[in-house]
């Protein structure tokens, strides 16, 4: 449907329609996202089964069922091992596909319903609406296009018109994947994104174990907090010789803190023996965040940070199914106060970009635009996560271009797993962004000329421009 998602008052929808048109053809640039790259460098990768690839890594779909008391085990969700190691009982595919469509209905008027329902359209060419009755036949349309080399990632890349992906990946990933990518000489544009999450949250499980593993790929002993930044510096360095152009952080709260030397290098000496507190793990982190914007105003990497979700909510879900299974929250979140001392040191430097995600909408207006629209270093990251959505979408533009512009903001990143989405998640904001610019084109805000030259902005040149990938 040519006119979906648009204003029902008929100017605005034909200068929607109008602006849609002038850019839905652009290619696609996907900054950032997860992605596993390991799709990319097997010229021969198959997704598996339809579960597989639609709905065991998609929190949104899962997460919802989870709420109506339908168990991750009956999705087929493995658990954690167990003490003895037993495996997970082998999940039957269709019978799952079967639950979920039986449910379908929990997904009415969702970001989700709407991604899934364009996606098996736009990509698969399915029509049938999901249900209980058609579910069947859904599961083997779907599997019987898997099998076809036209839905081979590389396949697909091309199709979807994809100008550059950007993986995201730990600082303690070897690139691997990167590195057999490269020399296949396929010329899709994968590009790793420096993750340092792993090795700068001394609170996190795991971090001993990580920060080992961050020397053997720096080929340095990490015993102190200098050799922790000098081989911080060097991975960094190595990602940028594998083409990244970014890095991401992610963080309870945007608090930042300048510590001396002296404080960073006692709280880290405290992390390597096990005896760091909960305070000494947040004011590291909020130090950390300094250390990065000022690696990134010396190397050029732009800074991504990602704030405001309560990880793992429920402690009984993440005790059996580990991180990351839909229980991540949104909390309440301050910037003005929090970013002060990173923007004190970095908030007028021509050489850096940090670009600003949040899942508490009541700062876009009182604190975000603002602070974008003053410090040359920010930039406002799409609508992320509970947000990304027609309604999320629209209140971001809403709330932030009156006091930003819309050159303050990053464009449109995807942010997904779910790469057969990719399209369908660009081709919602896209609409999005024409319909909401046809409103201030027929209320007089803007012209004709500004209208056009902002669309294209919001569809391409913003994300070209912010996270430079004109190379």
């Amino acid at each position: 449907m040519r006119h979906r998602y648009f204003s029902v008052e008929p100017a605005q929808q034909r200068a929607a329609l109008a602006l849609y048109q002038g850019v839905k053809d652009l290619p696609l640039l996907c900054p950032h996202g997860h992605v596993d790259p390991r799709l990319f460098a097997d010229p021969d990768f198959q997704f598996g089964s339809p579960v597989d690839l639609l709905i065991l890594p998609d929190h949104y779909i899962f997460r919802m069922l989870y709420s109506q008391g339908i168990s991750l085990a009956d999705l087929g969700i493995p658990p954690l091992p167990t003490a003895a190691g037993a495996p997970a009982p082998a999940a039957n595919h269709r019978e799952i596909w079967r639950k979920v469509c039986a449910h379908w209905h929990l997904f009415r008027a969702t970001p989700t319903g709407i991604w899934l329902r364009d996606e098996l359209a736009d990509v698969f060419g399915i029509s049938l609406k999901i249900n209980r009755a058609n579910a069947d036949a859904i599961y083997d349309a779907i599997d019987a296009a898997l099998k076809s080399a036209a839905f081979r990632p590389r396949a697909l890349y091309e199709r979807f018109n994809i100008e550059a992906l950007a993986t995201t990946d730990a600082a303690t990933d070897d690139l691997r994947q990167h590195q057999t990518i490269r020399d296949s000489g396929w010329n899709g544009r994968i590009l790793p994104t420096f993750r340092p999450d792993g090795v700068v949250n001394i609170g996190q499980a795991g971090w001993r174990a990580n920060i080992e593993r961050l020397s053997d790929l720096a080929g340095s002993d990490v015993h102190d907090y200098a050799s922790y930044i000098k081989a911080l510096e060097s991975r960094r360095a190595f990602f940028q010789s594998m083409g990244a152009t970014a890095t991401d952080h992610a963080a309870l709260s945007a608090y930042t803190e300048a510590l001396s030397a002296a404080d960073a290098s006692a709280i880290f000496a405290r992390a390597l023996r096990g005896e760091a507190s909960e305070k000494d793990a947040a004011r590291f982190t909020g130090h950390m965040l300094l250390e990065m914007a000022r690696m990134s105003s010396e190397d050029g990497l732009v800074m991504q940070l990602h704030i405001g979700s309560w990880r793992n909510h429920n402690p009984q879900i993440h005790a059996q199914y580990g991180r990351d299974m839909g229980a991540d929250m949104p909390i309440r979140s301050e910037f003005t106060k929090n970013l002060k001392p990173l923007l004190d040191c970095f908030g007028n430097s021509p050489a850096l970009t940090l670009i600003l995600f949040n899942l508490d909408e009541t700062t876009y207006s009182r604190e975000l635009a603002p602070l974008a629209g003053h410090y040359p270093i920010l930039r406002l990251g799409p609508p992320w996560w509970f947000f990304d959505s027609w309604l999320g979408m629209t209140r971001y533009l809403d709330a932030v271009v009156e006091t930003a512009g819309i050159y303050n903001l990053a464009g449109f990143n995807d942010d997904t797993r779910a790469y057969p989405s990719i399209p369908t998640r660009h081709d919602v904001w896209r609409r999005v962004c024409a319909d909401w610019l046809a409103g201030q084109l027929v209320r007089g805000f803007i012209d004709e000329e500004d209208a056009q030259g902002m669309m294209r902005a919001l569809a391409y040149d913003l994300a070209k421009n912010t996270y430079k990938l004109d190379a």
